[in-house]
């Protein structure tokens, strides 16, 4: 089988033939016919978790995916041959990922079943960012007419949390640039802050100088300056980062709540999103689809920050 690969940490993405795995007890064979690109896939490439999990090589690149169950293993119950599924497919012990043709997965892993109406692209687009967003969005706990800050709301897990936020009934704040404004007021969001006018905390605070509910940090990294933003909180508020930027024991002398979210796909959020993106509730933009030989070019351009959009590789 073709499979996108590295051979060690750091090493360039390059397209490579591998053995088709056979599954093993309780495993399915999934024949893949999309995978998604996320930030994570190269962090991951480049050793983020090396001193967390252990790691085989040839690495095959890529968690999110979507495809056709092929053969199942003994004692599988859970799925059968011809089963349409998606979901997260990195197994680094394994060296097993989701930029490849075949890839395997345990049938009580992160995975579910895709509806009918939902094609493998789409699909594959969704495990990562939906996930992400849509936990998020929970943990800010919000009710209706209260105000949320989404920072860093242009990309993927920010455009899903704006959705997911209206649909509570939440005024969302949603950071962004002039040519994606627009775009993310058709998603929900009640008012686009542009950062490049002024600093994000500046324009919200001379807007709500009584606070608002929750923050969203989608950018801010571990260890990096928050705390202007968790200033806009007032008491009894909630801030969640996707980055482990929070602390959330000096938040809580402040009367705020702070949550460093692990995004968890459980078969149940993937069964929601599924069903949300099948009925159109749930908008993602992809903005290319690639053959599996330039995914090693996408990653790149990617990485060098030039991606705008959800990319989805097709094997």
């Amino acid at each position: 089988m073709k499979a996108v690969i590295v051979n060690d940490f750091r090493a360039e993405p390059e397209l490579a033939e591998l053995p088709t795995p056979e599954p093993g007890p309780g495993e399915v064979l999934v024949r893949l016919h999309a995978a998604g690109l996320n930030p994570f896939d190269w962090k991951v490439a480049d050793g983020a978790l090396k001193d967390v999990v252990p790691h085989s090589f040839p690495l095959v690149l890529g968690s999110d995916g979507a495809g056709l169950v092929v053969k199942v293993g003994l004692g599988v119950t859970r799925y059968r041959e011809g089963d349409r599924v998606y979901g997260q497919f990195m197994q680094l012990p394994q060296g097993q990922g989701s930029y490849s043709e075949f890839t395997l997965v345990d049938q009580d892993g992160k995975l579910a079943l895709i509806p009918d109406e939902l094609d493998y692209p789409l699909a594959a687009a969704l495990p990562t960012a939906g996930v992400t967003a849509y936990q998020a969005v929970e943990a800010a706990d919000l009710s209706d007419g209260q105000t949320l800050l989404i920072n860093g709301a242009s990309g993927g897990v920010g455009q899903s949390a704006i959705q997911f936020a209206a649909r509570l009934g939440a005024r969302v704040l949603a950071t962004g640039t002039a040519d994606v404004a627009e775009y993310l007021r058709e998603l929900g969001a009640h008012t686009v802050i542009d950062f490049t006018e002024a600093p994000t905390h500046e324009q919200v605070a001379a807007a709500y100088p009584e606070g608002i509910d929750a923050v969203l940090d989608l950018v801010t990294p571990a260890g990096g300056d928050i705390d202007a933003v968790t200033r806009l909180v007032r008491d009894g508020g909630t801030v969640v980062s996707t980055n482990h930027a929070t602390d959330p024991e000096t938040l809580k002398e402040r009367g705020v709540q702070g949550v460093n979210l692990a995004d968890n796909p459980t078969p149940e959020t993937l069964k929601e999103l599924a069903r949300l993106a099948a009925n159109g509730e749930l908008r993602v933009r992809i903005e290319q689809t690639v053959p599996l030989h330039g995914a090693p070019e996408a990653v790149a351009n990617a990485r060098a920050g030039h991606a705008r959009g959800k990319t989805v590789i097709l094997p």
